[in-house]
């Protein structure tokens, strides 16, 4: 003990005295963080600290976020969008997971497996599959999307068998490293299993500070001295629901090993430790205190090294969890006395070769990594200006949205940009009637119109995607989670019968599903966004005038997309639409399939609607839906959604459903009744009684609870389905903002402000969950008279704000409350992002832009045929087309050039080893590579 009361004087001491610039000379009698003599004697006598011997674990999940818009600070250094400068950066990944296959079978009788697989960043898991049971090559088929909204290094996937009696076994995993996405980008591509180590499941980053110094002793002799300053980490991850980190720190040699320990920080994985550690490097030949090492002399110090483990104090029978370490060799520290620097963790090589990777089986992924870097709105104006005025160019096929689809590789490419561009600005109806204008004047036959995969079709599909999504939950979604739900036997192939099932009761059942589904579609027209309607006027209109002759072309124009790419494909698949969260299990997707054949059919008006089937008994069960009254229904839907100013804009008074889910919310005795009242700024929600005396905040005042969040109200309950415990109307909403860790040591939190000062505090799941429910509330809310300018980003606790340190319960906030978000819950959309990506597009295809100009000029001087080269594009007017491309290019280079002069400010100004770039950042020395081939290609 006196030698640790010793130490902590000398450490003391030390922080008085470290107050001298860090650039100071650390020479002869100048010792850091000590007065030279007394910190000497502090050091000679210090006893050796021995670290608490440490075990392996499982280290999983784990990091924090935060909600987007603005440059606000992490506290693991992460954003969802940075600003730096004037630029922001926006992450977004779009996942399809397809199916894995030879999987590692069972070691029991039944040798088969239930999977499911999820999707990390890092170590913390943002999705998860539904289960696969008894299969070795399970089928997931489900889509994934996300906006990122922090830093990462690793996309992975995990492959788990689901144990009912205990924990879910890992099988493997496939781990990406983010500057490696782009490889895999927008390709099936199958990936080998990994096998999955304790050791090597880490995440996070250390803050630490080394001085390598001369000390003078009482006898006049000089010995060196290393200090190590372990000041804090970020982003650990969090083990089996909690995190209570400590350190190691071991400094290690071919003939010794010196370990100490830090003190253990409790529920939190942002640990600031902040303690020094003295090791003796090299001893003076005078040194005779018997020990079990002997003096170093300089070749044994290069081969010394610092080792930094960080651990999981766990209460568990199998010991700490290990969470990643760091090692560096002391040689480094011989050019300079002094280093600080921030080091992402690494996994530690236990040499573990048991599997080879084709023993664990594959998995079939589809990744498209995305990573804006945003400009402010200046930037854009001459591209977005030159995009936004395509409607009015004549022909419309020069104008640079057109031009955008022709050289774009696949058309779905430049429609997603395009249309969100154009909604953003209050442009998509015209731009849509005038391409749909020139695709309906080449169109010969009107049976193909609009069917194929051209600019306009791919342009309509995602404006209904994007304005239709809610119609869809409206109309569609009882039914569908009914079908998901009551698996009614519905297969009328004769061949796929399952014993015991009878054809004719399975006929009526489909027929059932299929006549109510038609019925709520037909009479929804009232209900469908006037956007879309003003749409299909469009269509109707240019169709009709195009063809005559043919009194229904005014319907199909119109049916091949609302029914035969709106409603059939969402009924196909309405995990893809919303409408439900995993992909459906084999028997009620076929159920799916036979209803969505039909729907299409009977909305195609087709006249030969038995020819439609290739399959003869979908031409049989058809039949029953031979009669004029369809034809009617569906005549009188279209002309509904296609007729100009036939309704009113009002407001829908039906609930709409936004979003649901289960989440944590603290819970507090309030004058002993179960009700929705809340008392003043204390959290919040539905009281429940409990024993006196209990800490007022803690683990066990958060319960899990259903949200749900409608147009109308937000509320919660016990568990899905039951009556609601307590309601919120939207209007009552007056700020949703994100809760600090330190409030209640717990991650991904946020706060739900209402009137009179009530608070409720929720925990989500993870990072991209709490972003969700966050980004949908506020949309939701924005429009609220009486919503907050400032909050309060911690708790009121112990007698004060956490963030403020104010006193009084009813101070106002301390800090501007997030930027407002639109209003319009279907339509949140950054223009500036859009058309950086359409600038994105031009870029990449800058050679296909070229060669579209070289055929422009070989049209104008030549009256021939075209060459083949050139027949690709679709260009009708040659002058207009070629000045349109060259006010492109021009736009498109000034872009360039300021991304260029961002890169080389930004390399001139990044430090290597900084918090945001630590030592270990392979993405970061992949930049500085190509900075620097690019600087000496330049000079």
């Amino acid at each position: 003990m006196r030698g640790r009361r010793r130490g902590g004087r000398c450490q003391r001491e030390g922080r008085e005295a470290g107050a001298a610039p860090r650039s100071a000379p650390l020479r002869s009698v100048r010792c850091w963080l000590a007065a030279p003599l007394r910190a000497a004697r502090c050091l000679l006598h210090r006893s050796k600290q021995r670290a608490a011997p440490v075990r392996h674990g499982t280290a999983r999940y784990g990091t924090t976020s935060v909600r987007g818009g603005g440059a606000r600070a992490l506290p693991n250094g992460g954003t969802m969008a940075v600003e730096e400068e004037g630029l922001r950066v926006f992450q977004s990944v779009r996942i399809k997971i397809g199916e894995a296959k030879n999987l590692p079978t069972y070691p029991g009788p039944n040798k088969m497996r239930d999977c499911y697989c999820t999707v990390n960043l890092d170590q913390e898991e943002v999705f998860r599959t539904k289960i696969v049971e008894k299969s070795l090559c399970p089928f997931y088929g489900e889509d994934f999307y996300c906006e990122i909204p922090r830093t990462f290094r690793h996309l992975s996937f995990y492959i788990f068998d689901r144990d009912v009696f205990r924990r879910d076994s890992i099988i493997g995993k496939v781990a990406i490293q983010k500057e490696d996405l782009q490889k895999y980008h927008n390709r099936d591509t199958w990936f080998q299993l990994q096998h999955v180590d304790a050791d090597s499941e880490v995440q996070g980053k250390v803050h630490l500070e080394l001085r390598l110094s001369e000390v003078i002793t009482d006898t006049g002799v000089v010995c060196h001295k290393l200090a190590t300053r372990v000041l804090e980490c970020q982003g650990l991850p969090i083990v089996n629901g909690q995190c209570d980190p400590y350190a190691t720190v071991t400094l290690a040699g071919p003939s010794r090993s010196e370990a100490k320990k830090t003190k253990v920080k409790k529920k939190t994985n942002n640990p600031h430790f902040d303690e020094v550690f003295y090791f003796e490097v090299t001893r003076p030949s005078s040194y005779n205190k018997k020990s079990q090492f002997d003096i170093e002399d300089v070749d044994e110090v290069d081969k010394m090294e610092i080792r930094v483990d960080l651990w999981n104090a766990s209460n568990l029978k199998f010991g700490d969890e290990f969470l990643g370490e760091l090692r560096l060799p002391l040689k480094f520290l011989r050019q300079s006395s002094s280093y600080e620097a921030w080091y992402f963790l690494q996994p530690r090589d236990n040499g573990n070769k048991s599997l080879k990777p084709d023993d664990l089986g594959s998995l079939r992924l589809n990744v498209v990594y995305t990573e804006d870097h945003v400009f402010s709105s200046d930037y854009y104006s001459p591209l977005r200006d030159l995009l936004l005025k395509s409607a009015d160019v004549e022909p419309v096929s020069a104008s640079a949205a057109h031009i955008l689809g022709e050289v774009c590789r696949e058309k779905q490419e430049a429609a997603i940009p395009l249309v969100r561009l154009f909604l953003h600005y209050g442009r998509i109806v015209p731009f849509i009637s005038a391409i749909a204008s020139a695709e309906v004047k080449r169109t010969q036959d009107p049976n193909t119109i609009f069917r194929g995969n051209s600019l306009t079709s791919k342009c309509i599909d995602e404006t209904m995607k994007l304005a239709g999504m809610h119609y869809l939950q409206v109309t569609l979604k009882p039914i569908i989670d009914e079908i998901c739900q009551v698996h009614k036997p519905c297969e009328i192939d004769p061949v796929k019968l399952k014993d015991g099932e009878n054809l004719e009761n399975n006929r009526e059942n489909l027929r059932q599903y299929v006549d109510r589904i038609f019925t709520v579609i037909t009479k929804s027209g009232v209900s469908c966004p006037t956007v879309m309607c003003d749409i299909f006027f469009s269509l109707r209109e240019s169709a009709a005038k195009r063809f005559q002759g043919d009194p229904d072309v005014r319907y199909t124009a119109v049916s091949s997309f609302i029914f035969l790419r709106f409603f059939a494909p969402a009924i196909l698949s309405p995990n893809l639409f919303q409408l439900s969260p995993h992909h459906p299990d084999p028997q009620t997707s076929r159920t799916l399939t036979l209803i969505s054949k039909t729907i299409q059919t009977l909305g195609s008006l087709s006249k030969s609607k038995s020819a439609n089937f290739k399959e003869s008994y979908m031409a049989t069960f058809y039949d029953y839906f031979n009669e004029q009254k369809y034809a009617d229904a569906v005549k009188n839907f279209l002309d509904l959604i296609s007729s100009s100013g036939r309704r009113d804009h009002k407001s829908i008074e039906q609930p709409i459903l936004l979003k649901e889910g289960t989440l944590k919310l603290t819970v507090k005795k309030v004058d002993g009744n179960s009700s929705c009242r809340i008392s003043k700024w204390k959290a919040i929600a539905f009281m429940i009684k409990r024993a006196q005396g209990r800490k007022r905040f803690g683990m066990k005042n958060f319960k899990k609870r259903w949200f749900r969040l409608t147009n109308h109200e937000f509320t919660y309950q016990k568990s899905k389905g039951d009556h609601p415990l307590c309601s919120i109307p939207i209007e009552n909403i007056l700020a949703v903002e994100r809760l600090e860790e330190e409030s209640f040591k717990m991650k991904n939190m946020f706060q739900v402000i209402q009137p009179e000062r009530r608070v409720l505090y929720i925990q989500a799941n993870n990072c991209v969950e709490a972003k969700d429910w966050i980004d949908i509330l506020t949309k939701v809310s924005q429009c609220n008279k009486k919503r907050l300018t400032v909050y309060h980003p911690s708790a009121y606790l112990n007698g004060h704000w956490l963030c403020c340190k104010a006193t009084a319960d009813n101070t106002p906030g301390c800090t501007p409350c997030t930027g407002g978000l639109p209003a319009n819950i279907q339509l949140d959309i950054d223009g500036d992002r859009e058309t950086e990506r359409i600038y994105s597009l031009f870029n990449l295809y800058m050679p296909k832009l070229e060669k579209m100009q070289e055929a422009c000029g070989s049209k104008s001087v030549y009256d021939g045929p075209e060459e083949e080269e050139y027949s690709t594009f679709i260009i009708d007017d040659p002058k207009e087309t070629y000045k349109t491309l060259k006010l492109i290019i021009e736009g498109v280079g000034t872009l360039e050039q300021e991304h260029a002069q961002y890169k080389r400010d930004k390399f001139k100004k990044t430090k290597y080893g900084s918090q945001e770039h630590p030592i270990g950042d392979k993405s970061f020395q992949t930049y500085i590579r190509q900075q620097s081939e690019i600087s000496a290609h330049s000079i």
